[in-house]
């Protein structure tokens, strides 16, 4: 795999792990929903993730817990693009746009994003890989069945892990064929999204067969309610040390990007692993 250079910033795939720190804008998410809804704490919150060690802030707008409902287009720039603008002002750290909406995703990049964080995989948006390619930039596509109202009814497989990676491929091939390059895209399986807890669990037991796929591999574990299924814990702030174990166990599969709320924590934690597991 080709590394990749945004902002000066060198990613250099299988090196070393690295941080996604979310950052949701929203009033519903399901860890933090409310908390970092207006420019001030948004701001305080992505310096607080860059000092823990960030190597990207990803910025939503729109809720993805189960059963969320969509927000108005409007609603979702209106959210984004001032904290977009406003981060990129003082600061060279990558920026990703977690949206599945093109318009989103051209505007967040104009207003100073670097990244397409699509949870979709460019399927609730036919014009989604057609404007990435334009705005020639990478693109995360994740797994997903059905969308965040109805996933979780949708977690019937015939082979879970052949299933994933067989869906990723054709997205990929279609990305390309819109005009993103291969080495500008990256996979997310989507732990939580249209799977169960146990389905969670092997997902993560199978990580390296990802590897198959020959793009950069990102993982989002971070408080799901699988972790708190195991540990008993309601509450989703709570689950940093499941996440951990969880996080360390994707790196020793060699995933290349984690994406998690707790970054300082989890810094340690890729520290540690990245000595024990990669070259």
């Amino acid at each position: 795999m080709n590394n990749l250079i945004l902002r000066d910033n060198l990613f250099e795939w299988g090196k070393r792990t690295y941080l996604m720190g979310i950052l949701n804008v929203t009033p519903d998410s399901f860890s933090d929903g409310g908390k970092f809804n207006n420019i001030e704490t948004a701001l305080e919150q992505a310096k607080n993730m860059i000092d823990g060690g960030a190597d990207i802030i990803d910025i939503g707008g729109q809720s993805t817990r189960p059963g969320a409902e969509e927000v108005t287009l409007e609603e979702e720039l209106n959210r984004i693009i001032p904290i977009i603008k406003k981060l990129r002002q003082n600061n060279s750290i990558p920026i990703s746009i977690d949206t599945t909406r093109a318009e989103v995703a051209k505007a967040a990049i104009e207003a100073g994003a670097d990244i397409v964080n699509d949870i979709s995989g460019g399927t609730f948006d036919e014009k989604m890989f057609s404007t990435v390619a334009i705005l020639d930039v990478p693109i995360i596509i994740m797994h997903i069945r059905g969308n965040p109202k109805t996933m979780q009814q949708k977690t019937d497989y015939n082979d879970l892990i052949t299933d994933i990676i067989n869906w990723l491929s054709f997205q990929i091939e279609q990305a390309i064929k819109a005009g993103i390059e291969h080495q500008k895209i990256i996979i997310d399986p989507g732990i939580g999204f249209a799977k169960n807890y146990q389905q969670n669990i092997e997902l993560l037991r199978h990580l390296s067969i990802f590897q198959s796929l020959q793009c950069p591999l990102l993982v989002g574990v971070s408080r799901k309610s699988f972790i708190g299924h195991i540990l008993g814990e309601n509450d989703p702030q709570k689950r940093v040390w499941g996440t951990a174990a969880a996080c360390c166990s994707a790196i020793a599969s060699k995933v290349d990007i984690l994406r998690v709320h707790d970054v300082e924590e989890i810094k340690q934690v890729t520290q540690v692993a990245d000595a024990i597991w990669r070259k």
